[in-house]
This record gives C-alpha cells, structure tokens and sequence, in this order.
C-alpha cells in the first residue's frame, strides 16, 4: 500500500478528512523511522502523542461528567483511567487496523513493531492530537467518541461502571433497617428512539413514591432515582 493509499484509508477508518494530510502522516511516524533514515523535515509523533494524551483526557472526562452526573469524583476517575489505559487505546488502534499505517524504522519492524502495544497505544493518542491541531476542539471531540464508541458503551451502560450500585445499595440498606424490606423501582415513561431512549423511574417505598430519575438506561434511572431518595432523607 503507497503512503497516499495508506493515508485516504485509515481518513475513511477515522471518518475524518484532514486539511493537512502532513499532520496524519506525522503522527504515523515512529522514532525509529526518522533516526533511521532522516528524512528532510519529517517529524515522529512523540510531540503530538504529548497533546494527545491531554486531549483524550479532556473528551473521555467531559463525556463522563455528563453522561454519569451522579457519581462521585472518585468513580469518575477510576473509570476515567480505564478508558484512557494503555488496553483500551490498544483495542480502538487494532479495530482501525492502526498498525498497518505506522511508519517504523528496520529494527521496528523486525522485531513487530506494529503489533506493540506501546506503539498502537501512542499512535492513538498521536492521532487524536493531529486531527485537534487540524480541525480544532470540536473534530477531535467528535473522532474521539467514535474511535471509543464501544469502550464508553460498554463501560457505562448497565451499570458496570465502578461505584454504580452505590446508591441502590445504600438506599437498600435504609430500607432493610428501617422499614425491614425493599425499595420497589417502576419505569414511568420511555421518551426517544430504541437506539437513544430515556427511562424516567420512581422509587417507591411502602406504596409511596420517595425519588424519582430519568438515565438512558433502566439502571442508571434506578441509580438516579435512589440518589434522590438518599437526598431527601438527608434533608
């Protein structure tokens, strides 16, 4: 595959035209190519993995303070540093086949470079950083969920994140002291289409409605509606 090919595949892949298709082939340069062969003006991707790295940060934590307002800064950031690891950046760069596009010097190669994690790894982060500095904030924003779709999916939908049943628990906890039984969680109302649809939930305890939630999944209403109960019984 020619330079040019490889370049208008992985844009396809990424669902992103650049302006400056030398910021892509930037950031698919690895060290090792440039020490080897010195290229005139060619540039490896360790600048751009450095303002990849704050970039995929500031998505994935805005994404998150978002979509999971309820949770405390500390399952925040736990679920934060799964996303951002080393093992996940790794998945999103072998579903875009990110390896076959990197440029490695001999030695990298031989010893199966485009098969490093580390590499992959840095190549993502590279990536994301050369499409902010191409097309801004709200490009790279935009790249970033896609390439990450599946992660913050399946890490955020059903409950899975870290700290989740925090709330039911507690408030089941209440219940089972106070009142010796458990709280009840009916779905009120589904607004939206199937693939983005809203749940609003009430917790009722003894016949009495006590939270109320909505969440874009059963759970997560459930999850917001024990919050609100627990605020109640606060105040």
């Amino acid at each position: 595959m020619t330079p040019t090919n490889s370049i208008d595949v992985l844009q396809q892949s990424l669902a992103y035209q650049f302006a400056d298709a030398a910021l892509l082939q930037e950031a698919l340069t690895h060290s090792s190519y440039v020490h080897e062969r010195r290229p005139i003006g060619a540039a490896h991707n360790e600048r751009l993995e450095f303002l990849g790295d704050a970039v995929l940060s500031l998505v994935i934590s805005e994404y998150l303070a978002s979509r999971l307002s309820h949770c405390s800064e500390g399952a925040l950031s736990k679920l934060k540093a799964k996303l951002v690891s080393e093992s996940s950046l790794v998945r999103v760069a072998r579903r875009i086949k990110l390896g076959e596009h990197l440029r490695l010097g001999r030695g990298e190669e031989r010893s199966k470079g485009r098969e490093k994690q580390s590499l992959l790894s840095d190549a993502v982060e590279a990536v994301i950083a050369a499409v902010h500095l191409d097309g801004g904030y709200g490009a790279s924003r935009a790249v970033t969920l896609r390439l990450f779709e599946d992660e913050l999916r399946s890490s955020t939908d059903q409950g899975t994140y870290p700290g989740a049943e925090d709330f039911k628990t507690q408030f089941q906890e209440w219940c089972q002291k106070r009142h010796e039984m458990l709280p009840r969680y009916d779905i009120v109302r589904e607004t939206g289409p199937d693939h983005n649809k809203v749940f609003e939930v009430v917790v009722v305890v003894k016949d009495e409605p006590v939270g109320q939630g909505t969440g874009r999944s059963k759970k997560e209403a459930e999850q917001s509606a024990a919050r609100q109960a627990l605020q109640r019984l606060e105040r």
